[in-house]
């Protein structure tokens, strides 16, 4: 059931990516970062169309990822280009026009972000630069929205001889939004916590936590140096969401309860892998 909703996610966060280049970036003249900002280029000047050049210059970065990346990423990224293509095919049924361009290129900022959001969020991305930035996440540390903007910026800063310079900025504004909201997604909707606790009762509360969670609990050997007693610590990861139900559940057991939380940018186990 979670596999074929990140798969409606991705699908989703293509549409809406695409909406970001159909109806803002593109009626605008701005450009963009990466395979997309290639492919702007490719439009302004060629007539190239831009579901054409998304198609195959991300299909050739996959295939470059195959080296750095598991195959579910890499599946589940093609499944994004795939769709991105066909939004992008879809023909526009309103140009939107304004001068005022600061407005498309701060609508166009958000609506990439929050695609880029659903898709990375889902496991999947849009190729191109974010095929890079997740290879920098995963062997450097790097957050997947900060690498992508180093390498979004290194096609957009030179479309300033096809976009001109006024574009050039406005277009490393949108990015720099875009990059923004992409961060603030993966940390709102991946986020995890950590959760220790030392109590009295701490067999009664490890139990309940399992009991609820239904995920292994650590219970940590220690013991306190004032009382000169042993007190275990019972560590554990959760969702905020979890959180927000176990807390009141110790507070029930053992009012006293010292609790510690804290957030965690990586979780990596035999049935749960997040990089932020």
């Amino acid at each position: 059931m979670a596999r074929y909703r990140d798969l409606f996610y991705i699908m989703l966060g293509s549409l809406v990516f695409a909406i970001s280049i159909n109806y803002f970036l593109i009626p605008t003249r701005l450009g963009e970062g990466g395979v997309t900002g290639l492919t702007t280029i490719a439009y302004y000047t060629l007539k190239i169309p831009t579901y054409l050049t998304n198609f195959v210059l991300n299909g050739l970065l996959l295939l470059v990822g195959l080296k750095f990346l598991d195959r579910k990423t890499i599946l589940r990224s093609l499944w994004a280009v795939v769709w991105l293509s066909i939004w992008l095919k879809l023909p526009v049924v309103y140009t939107y026009h304004t001068n005022q361009t600061l407005i498309p290129t701060m609508l166009g900022g958000v609506l990439t972000g929050i695609a880029m959001g659903l898709i990375l969020n889902a496991g999947g991305s849009i190729a191109g630069s974010t095929v890079l930035g997740r290879i920098l996440n995963k062997y450097f540390g790097i957050s997947i929205g900060s690498a992508t903007l180093f390498f979004d910026l290194a096609v957009a800063i030179p479309a300033i001889f096809i976009i001109g310079f006024e574009n050039m900025l406005l277009t490393v504004l949108e990015l720099y939004i875009s990059a923004k909201i992409t961060n603030m997604m993966l940390a709102r909707f991946g986020a995890k916590r950590v959760l220790q606790v030392i109590s009295s009762r701490y067999s009664d509360i490890a139990q309940a936590i399992s009991d609820n969670l239904g995920q292994g609990v650590t219970v940590v050997q220690a013991s306190g140096f004032y009382s000169k007693t042993d007190r275990p610590i019972i560590y554990f990861i959760c969702t905020p969401r979890e959180m927000a139900r176990i807390i009141p559940l110790l507070k029930e057991i053992d009012s006293s309860a010292l609790i510690i939380t804290e957030n965690v940018r990586s979780v990596r186990a035999n049935d749960l892998y997040r990089l932020l």
